[in-house]
């Protein structure tokens, strides 16, 4: 396991972070204490020392399992917590980025995880009630109560991140130091905006879900005995992304990579998304450690340029207004006369 700094806080993060939102059968499924812990182990043997996690995950039992795992590696590990979802639905004030919500949240996070603080904190979700300003501020109170060193953000706007972090510059607060964004061959459209916004501006980006919900395992390419695929009745954000037929045709050329190369086509499906953009870190759950096993390994594949295209071709995305307006050559004479082929260093488009 390789090292990356976390954006500009200088934190050292092991190149892949352990999502433990599986940590606990609350849910229906998941693994138990027992499975949770071989888990935690293995990627501890393996170097990796980023593990996240939030306070709804499997009501809480994930938070109480980790805490204590984390116990006599503490100091050696980066811990990373989410707030903002809802722990009570019944209850107007237990959700949401407002400050209420986080500082109540971050208190009973810290006693499940049985730690005085937290090494990041990520606002889960933005809710479009709360500023940005007052979001930051409340964030920055917390970090210089030595409650959580750090800041980040998920599944947000770029230009509430933008925002959120110029105001924290100019008025001297804690910014965010990274991003948490759904992105995977299924997912591509965080290159849009988020992507770039995170290079210029140094942050770092986590990438959730890089398996695409597990479409890119395969198991949607083969139907049941009755026709129907697996977990039919799921009508979910996830079900109808994973079933629909252009996901199912980037399946398809992971599989037939995978067994080109005598690999998994999760650790192809991995492999592609550290070597596309290399300011990602995966975060990678497992239910068995069998599974975690096999997407630790991705780490000792390295995609040929060939397969590499033929990934990013079948899952490419339309980029969209202003970016494919802007690149038209008879656009780029105007803007740059005929300097741009001569600008040293400089590209008008930035995915990494």
């Amino acid at each position: 396991m390789k090292y990356r700094l976390l954006g500009k806080s200088g934190l050292r993060v092991s190149e892949l972070c352990l999502g433990t939102m599986t940590f606990g059968e609350d849910w229906g499924s998941g693994a138990n204490q027992e499975v949770s812990k071989q888990m935690f182990d293995l990627f501890l043997r393996e170097g990796g020392n980023f593990l996240d996690t939030a306070n709804m995950y499997t009501g809480g039992t994930s938070e109480n399992f980790l805490g204590e795992l984390i116990q006599s590696e503490r100091d050696n590990l980066v811990i990373a917590t989410k707030y903002s979802l809802s722990m009570d639905k019944s209850k107007a004030n237990l959700s949401g980025n407002h400050r209420k919500n986080l500082v109540q949240s971050v208190e009973k996070s810290l006693k499940r995880l049985k730690t005085p603080y937290l090494d990041l904190l990520w606002v889960h979700a933005w809710d479009f009630t709360t500023s940005p300003e007052t979001c930051m501020r409340a964030l920055d109170d917390l970090v210089r109560q030595g409650k959580v060193l750090h800041v980040g953000i998920s599944d947000a706007p770029a230009w509430i991140v933008a925002r959120a972090n110029t105001t924290a510059e100019l008025r001297g607060w804690s910014p965010f130091i990274g991003i948490q964004v759904e992105y995977s061959l299924i997912e591509r459209t965080v290159e849009r905006e988020l992507i770039p916004m995170a290079a210029e501006l140094g942050l770092a980006v986590l990438a959730w879900s890089p398996l695409g919900a597990g479409t890119l395992t395969g198991k949607y390419l083969s139907k049941n005995d009755d026709g129907r695929f697996r977990d039919e009745t799921r009508t979910d954000y996830f079900a109808s992304k994973a079933r629909s037929d252009r996901s199912l045709t980037i399946a398809r050329v992971v599989v037939d990579i995978a067994e080109e190369i005598g690999v998994t086509p999760s650790q192809v499906a991995l492999a592609w998304l550290r070597q596309h953009s290399k300011n990602v870190i995966p975060i990678i759950g497992a239910r068995k450690v069998e599974q975690l096993q096999d997407n630790l390994a991705c780490l000792n594949l390295q995609l040929n340029e060939s397969y590499l295209a033929k990934l990013n071709q079948v899952s490419a995305i339309e980029l969209g207004f202003p970016y494919q307006f802007l690149e038209q050559e008879p656009i780029q004479q105007n803007v740059y006369g005929n300097y741009l082929d001569r600008l040293e260093g400089f590209k008008p488009y930035r995915l990494e």
